[in-house]
């Protein structure tokens, strides 16, 4: 039994033995072996791979795809003509000499490290590159030449960092946001200004629209009254002539409606009073048909 056991041992310890010695190179990696802390070999080639067990070496892996590093939140950059601008850029890198790499990243392999080094340096390209040119070669005619010439000046740092520099791009130029607000605010005080500009011309033209309208209003009342009272006067002279001759052909009739209309005008409200003798009176006559005009039908043949 006991010799059951210490052949199980044996073997699960040859196992891990083994296991330890044996390690797997991804092709997106660089594997490098170290031996008591020194850089025995790196393996660019994928594939399975035999080591001595640790402590005498162990391995770490290195990426070795395109790696980008955007452009951090940094100051602005001046142009040649000292105006101020925030340019953001990114860099396609990845690593080319995985042992230069380690040796200038403090003797590590994280990348984080490395990408703050590479930025100062892409900064310093991108500044030099910048106050050589305006605003108007940023934005048009040399952006190109920019992004290339900051690509030249990286490759000699980037050997010494043991990275390749892919390309490099300029994502955006602006002007740095205190000089943005100003031109919106500017901006906007300006389209006020148009604004209330259009306001009081279409208030002018709107009290001119209502003077003309006033005025042509006045002058249709004015014509349409005088056309009236024209109408008026023919017609109050027709109707005068109409009662003239009336009149005319029976003097007693017109007597007896004028007596009409004069009671017609004294009794215009309810409240009228008049006290009258029916014995005297011409009306009341006329009501019991002994006034004169009721016996002028008798005159006539």
């Amino acid at each position: 039994m006991n010799r059951i056991g210490f052949v199980i041992s044996t073997v699960l310890l040859a196992l891990a033995l083994l296991s330890s010695m044996l390690f797997v190179v991804d092709q997106r990696q660089f594997g490098v072996v170290y031996s008591f802390g020194q850089i025995k070999e790196v393996i660019t080639e994928p594939g399975l791979r035999f080591k001595l067990p640790p402590p005498f070496q162990n391995v770490v892996f290195l990426d070795r795809r395109v790696l980008t590093l955007d452009s951090p939140e940094t100051g602005s950059i001046q142009t040649a003509e000292k105006k101020n601008l925030v340019i953001d850029w990114l860099v396609k890198w990845r690593i080319a000499d995985a042992k230069q790499f380690i040796r200038n990243n403090s003797g590590g392999v994280n990348i984080t490290t490395a990408e703050s080094r590479l930025t100062s340096v892409v900064q310093d390209a991108l500044k030099n590159e910048v106050n050589k040119r305006t605003v108007r070669d940023l934005l048009a005619g040399e952006r190109e030449k920019v992004m290339q010439g900051v690509q030249k000046r990286l490759a000699d740092d980037a050997k010494t960092f043991g990275i390749e520099i892919v390309d490099v791009r300029i994502k955006r130029v602006d002007y740095p946001k205190e000089v943005v607000d100003s031109v919106y605010r500017r901006m906007e005080s300006e389209r006020k200004q148009v604004a209330n500009e259009l306001r009081s011309t279409g208030q002018a033209e709107g009290e001119k629209v209502r003077a003309d309208a006033d005025r042509q209003r006045e002058v249709i009342l004015a014509e349409a009254y005088r056309d009236a009272q024209k109408v008026k006067g023919e017609g109050d002279a027709k109707a005068s002539a109409i009662y003239a001759e009336s009149f005319g052909r029976d003097p007693q009739f017109a007597q007896f409606y004028r007596s009409l209309e004069a009671y017609k005008s004294t009794f215009n409200k309810k409240g009228d009073m008049m006290v009258l003798d029916p014995a005297g009176s011409e009306f009341f006559k006329a009501l019991r048909g002994n006034a004169a005009p009721a016996a002028a039908p008798s005159g006539r043949k």
